[in-house]
């Protein structure tokens, strides 16, 4: 079973959570079948072990981390690799997989290009 995990840098602030919190919903909405949770660096809980130990305790067998990063900063390129060499060392029955940060999706580009252009009502 999938377990997805949308992956954030965090916030003290909470309404900061609301878009990454929407991001998952969209993910559970196109596939009822899979876990989804968020998971956050620094600042906000869950952590990814603990999202992951959650999604593994619900039966996901695979692992699929979405790192919403615009970039591939230290964050992404240095901490989050990290992070998926323990958690798959922590649960080596488990297929652990890194998406590449989500602004690195010419989609991601396309798609804000669009926004940015878009006529507003006057």
């Amino acid at each position: 079973m999938l377990g997805v995990i949308v992956f954030a840098h965090g916030s003290r602030d909470p309404l900061w959570r609301l878009p990454v919190e929407a991001v998952a919903r969209r993910i559970a909405q196109a596939d009822p079948q899979a876990r989804v949770a968020c998971a956050y660096l620094e600042l906000s809980e869950p952590d990814l072990p603990s999202a992951a130990a959650a999604l593994i305790d619900g039966g996901a067998t695979h692992l699929r981390v979405l790192p919403l990063f615009f970039g591939m900063g230290k964050h992404a390129r240095e901490d989050l690799p990290v992070l998926m060499q323990q958690m798959a060392a922590q649960h080596p029955g488990v297929h652990c997989e890194c998406l590449p940060a989500a602004g690195e999706d010419p989609r991601l580009a396309e798609l804000l290009a669009q926004i940015a252009l878009e006529k507003t009502p006057a």
